[in-house]
């Protein structure tokens, strides 16, 4: 029996600014630990279940990391953190209350789709990434 990935990234599948995260990401995850899964995946309603209901939205990213399920700006944070050098030394924004640092996601969160536009469907990936998405 196959297990579920310690670390699995839930992104806007259709979301520009996500998908270029997600890009961003995979580039830098030299040791090829994230799995991906799109919000609008029938993984991540089954996975998510009650802990992110229904939500058509789909305003946060959110990181599964060993059993706990982070959103936000602290889930951005906490990736950081498993990233090549530099990107790990953004870890250190933990210590700025949550409260704040979320205020700041939310800006962007609200604007993504104006700034940086929307795909009509979800990312399809390459087939030599295939195995880092989970459907």
């Amino acid at each position: 029996m196959q297990t579920e990935p310690n670390h699995i990234i839930f992104f806007d599948g259709v979301c520009n600014l996500c998908n270029n995260a997600v890009q961003f990401i995979i580039r830098r995850d030299s040791k090829n630990i994230f799995r991906f899964a799109s919000l609008q995946s029938d993984f991540a309603r089954e996975f998510l279940g009650e802990n992110y209901p229904d939500n058509p939205e789909f305003d946060t990213i959110i990181y599964f990391k060993d059993g706990r399920l982070l959103e936000r700006s602290t889930a951005v944070l906490h990736i950081c953190k498993k990233l090549k050098f530099p990107w790990p030394l953004l870890a250190a924004f933990l210590i700025v209350p949550r409260f704040i640092r979320d205020f700041f996601y939310r800006i962007i969160s609200r604007n993504r789709y104006k700034w940086f536009g929307k795909k009509d469907q979800c990312m399809i990936p390459s087939p030599e990434l295939k195995n880092r998405f989970l459907d």
